[in-house]
């Protein structure tokens, strides 16, 4: 994406060294833009697990890097123990997207148990790790062009209107490592001269539709309006959604999708209202181990606070943190919700959509995510 006129990616290596991680700082937006060098395991670590960077894909990709400068930290002795030690810290970040080990597996696997030296096998994780942030763009893009097929047929079907998509939390490009998942079919939509307009849910409780994807349309210049997350089934039931599209943390092999808290609301009210709805996903997003995601999908439950408190800018330019309820009162803090297959329209991946069944999935993925 541009910013200012200038194309970023969401995390990147600095240039020749390539022994310094950049990320674009989630928390600082919408308010500034700011980039982070990570050095460190323990940076990448805290990047995610407080969420300056945050989405399934860009995860996964922070996760890969972060390997890497495990690779570069490691002692030529004891290097996989060393690798071993830094993938159990990545893993314990977060636990419902699974991009996150889906990408520490593949690092191990390329590079444990390797009779190189040392210094070869540092070589071959710096690739590893570029190749799972360049398969990440690439499959985000791919998602984008079979996702504008769907907001093609459906301009067709309404001629010099615009075509209203509905959206909840953020699955644009600074949830991955470009384009994004969600909101790719929209900027390709936009791209492609199709007359398209989002409605953002505000996505409490870290307001990542606010913040971010708002953010984010703006300066790719799609038209959009921030709602409340509640105006989603008023929206649907006066003809307003023509669509929905969400992002996702996890994908059973049979098609439930974890997503942010609220996303399964969404789906229940698209299905009363007619209302198709899609979740787009690189493959990585996929758990194939997994059949039923209310059952097994872990659900991350964060700090109460982000529940009682909301940080934003005041009047005079000052961010500041401010109570919402009672100082007494206790609150509990579910990250995500998982909806079942059963209201899921189809899955948009990087290889076409298909119905979110295993038969289908499998039809897109014989060999799972890894084939």
């Amino acid at each position: 994406m541009n910013i200012n006129g200038r194309h970023y990616r969401t995390i990147w290596l600095k240039e020749p060294e390539c022994r310094i991680v950049r990320i674009i700082n989630q928390l600082a937006l919408p308010f500034s833009f700011e980039i982070l060098d990570l050095r460190t395991v323990e940076d990448i670590r805290r990047a995610i697990k407080d969420m300056y960077v945050r989405g399934a894909g860009l995860i996964g990709a922070a996760a890969a890097f972060g390997m890497y400068l495990a690779a570069l930290e490691a002692g030529d002795g004891s290097f996989d123990a060393d690798l071993a030690a830094a993938a159990r810290i990545l893993k314990g970040t977060r636990p419902t997207a699974s991009n996150l080990a889906w990408a520490v597996d593949r690092m191990l696997a390329v590079l444990s148990g390797r009779t190189e030296p040392a210094a070869q096998k540092r070589e071959t994780a710096l690739r590893a790790a570029r190749e799972i942030a360049d398969g990440d763009a690439e499959e985000c893009k791919s998602i984008g062009l079979h996702g504008l097929e769907l907001l093609r047929d459906i301009a067709q079907k309404k001629p010099g209107e615009t075509v209203n998509v509905l959206t909840h939390c953020n699955a644009g490009w600074l949830a991955f490592v470009d384009y994004g998942s969600a909101l790719s079919p929209v900027y390709a939509a936009l791209d492609s001269g199709v007359k398209v307009h989002v409605w953002v849910d505000e996505t409490r409780p870290r307001n990542q539709g606010a913040s971010l994807t708002a953010w984010e349309l703006g300066h790719h210049g799609v038209d959009h309006d921030l709602v409340p997350d509640n105006a989603g089934g008023h929206l649907m039931q006066h003809g307003l959604v023509d669509l929905v599209i969400t992002g996702a943390d996890r994908v059973t092999r049979r098609g439930d999708a974890a997503n942010k808290i609220g996303t399964y609301l969404k789906a229940l009210a698209a299905r009363e209202n007619g209302v198709p709805f899609y979740v787009a996903l690189p493959s990585s997003t996929f758990d194939f181990s997994m059949k039923d995601g209310v059952a097994e999908i872990p659900i991350e439950e964060r700090d109460a606070t982000e529940v009682r408190c909301v940080t934003g800018m005041t009047g005079r330019g000052s961010l500041e943190t401010v109570r919402i309820c009672p100082d007494t009162t206790p609150a509990r803090n579910w990250g995500f919700d998982v909806t079942p297959a059963r209201y899921i329209t189809g899955l948009i991946t990087g290889r076409g959509i298909c119905a979110a069944s295993e038969k289908e999935i499998l039809k897109l993925y014989p060999g799972g995510n890894n084939g």
